[in-house]
């Protein structure tokens, strides 16, 4: 195995790549919503959730395939799903107003889906014994695919729903915009693909450091490498809110959550020793349970909009986020 001077060198390159293009790739999705007239927040919960999910996508897919680690890829995209909650309260303590009240309410469809999603997937494990399987997969798998197509489906009817009834500006497809509009298409793709080349070692230098610094199994899995390969939407939700496209920041980070357990689904399908809910650790629920009650309290938050922070830099429900985070990161290391 390399040494940490290689390692640590590997990952300092590829984040840097990823905060490059990640924020160019907020800038040019950000002319895109306004280019094509879709709206940001759409952009946010299917393109962009898509390019910053790929580092869950191919460590998934590596651990269940090739080092027959099924834990280590819940642990990632369970614990990937909690970093990009816990994300949302970072981006709430750099504006003055709740993050919550200044975004569409629209974004609760993502965050009823995730929960119906993060719900399946824990029953999956719980009753992973007595369910039946299909050739080698989970009868569940089948569940989470379907649900995630209906959820892509669900949030692009009740975007283009809410858009029609608040319509934005006409927007003219002169020569100059449509010149404009394929410039912005050339760059959104070329930065997307500088993202997920460097998602792709990303996760390969953050696993090597983590085991030559001695990080516990369980540990490592669900909080160094799920905040490993969540560097990409941390990048581009920071981009995105400095060019104030808060939907675009917020979509991103709910969208890549219900990826999340698209993946979870694909990564049964490259497991072939057996139903991949089968061989994770029971004790990957307490990190789904808490996932489901986080974003149960980011969907209060898009109801009720809170006016005011009532914790110096946070609002009452950012600052919930920040102590489930909290208390489940505690209680990983004491059981590592």
């Amino acid at each position: 195995m390399e040494s940490l001077f290689f390692n640590i060198p590997g990952f300092l390159l590829c984040a840097a790549v990823i905060i490059f293009s990640g924020t160019r790739l907020s800038f040019y999705g950000d002319r895109l919503a306004e280019l094509t007239g879709m709206g940001k927040a759409w952009i946010g919960l299917i393109l962009m959730a898509a390019v910053t999910s790929l580092p869950e996508l191919i460590t998934g897919i590596s651990s269940v395939a090739i080092y027959k680690a099924p834990d280590l890829a819940a642990g990632d995209l369970f614990g990937s799903c909690v970093f990009n909650l816990l994300i949302l309260s970072l981006l709430d303590a750099r504006i003055k107003k709740p993050i919550l009240s200044e975004v569409k309410s629209s974004h609760v469809v993502a965050t009823i889906f995730g929960i119906i999603l993060l719900t399946v997937a824990g029953m999956a494990i719980f009753l992973a014994d007595s369910i039946p399987s299909l050739l080698w997969m989970s009868s569940f798998t089948f569940l989470l695919i379907a649900i995630y197509l209906v959820a892509v489906w669900g949030i692009f009817r009740y975007e283009h729903i809410a858009m029609m009834e608040s319509p934005p500006a006409t927007v003219m497809l002169t020569p100059a915009r449509s010149a404009e509009l394929r410039n912005a298409i050339g760059n959104y793709a070329l930065n997307a693909f500088a993202v997920i080349g460097a998602a792709v070692f990303l996760p390969y230098f953050g696993e090597n450091i983590a085991m030559q610094t001695g990080v516990g199994d369980s540990f490592f899995g669900t909080v160094f490498i799920a905040a490993t390969t969540s560097l990409p939407e941390l990048v581009v939700s920071l981009a995105a809110l400095r060019l104030g496209a808060l939907d675009m920041a917020v979509g991103n980070l709910l969208g890549s959550n219900v990826f999340n357990m698209f993946i979870l689904g694909l990564d049964d399908m490259f497991f072939r020793e057996g139903p991949l809910f089968k061989a994770i650790s029971p004790a990957h629920l307490l990190s789904v349970f808490t996932t489901i009650i986080m974003t149960a309290v980011v969907g209060l938050g898009l109801l009720f909009k809170p006016k005011k922070k009532q914790f110096f830099l946070f609002s009452i429900d950012t600052f919930i986020i920040i102590i489930l985070y909290l208390a489940l990161i505690i209680y990983l290391f004491n059981e590592k």
